[in-house]
């Protein structure tokens, strides 16, 4: 149990990408992690493919400095949850602290908003490419791309990587 201790929050928004939010969550709490799901309310959030995510609290009950990291899921909810002033506040801080930001696949459009993606390396879905590299970034093409606190990936075939990754950050 490599994460034993570590707290970790996870965002949602309504078209959710589910494996992308379900996989990091299970294999996180596999690894000994406590888990918050947080959306811009707390109630069930529907996925893209239809399946039902409850959040446990909401964007404005998160503490940064009760986690040790996020986990920023893809599908369609990064558009919205971009669009919410105190999660893109709340990216923003935990980078600012040096913990763990982790996102992938379309998810990259929330540290983007936050303005924390300049001169780094990241990836995530090559639709998005543009706006990563447009925001400052440099586009890397690979499962995984950690740089710093950062840590990205492109889409769902990637999660082996994403989470080892994770794991790999919150256990050093």
């Amino acid at each position: 149990m490599k994460l034993k201790g570590k707290k970790i929050v996870i965002f949602v928004e309504d078209m959710v990408e589910e494996i992308e939010l379900l996989y990091p969550r299970y294999r996180l709490i596999e690894e000994g992690a406590g888990i918050k799901i947080a959306g811009p309310e707390v109630r069930v959030f529907k996925g893209k493919n239809g399946y039902p995510i409850k959040s446990d609290i909401k964007f404005e009950d998160v503490n940064v400095d009760d986690f040790d990291a996020v986990v920023i899921p893809g599908g369609y909810a990064p558009d919205r949850i971009r669009r919410n002033k105190v999660a893109v506040e709340l990216t923003r801080k935990f980078y600012e602290l040096g913990k763990v930001v982790a996102f992938i696949c379309h998810a990259g459009w929330v540290p983007i908003s936050a303005g924390i993606l300049k001169g780094k390396k990241v990836t995530g879905f090559y639709s998005i490419k543009d706006d990563l590299v447009n925001a400052g970034a440099e586009y890397i093409d690979d499962e995984v791309v950690v740089d710093g606190n950062l840590i990205s990936s492109r889409n769902p075939d990637d999660l082996p990587a994403f989470c080892k990754a994770i794991i790999s950050a919150l256990s050093d």
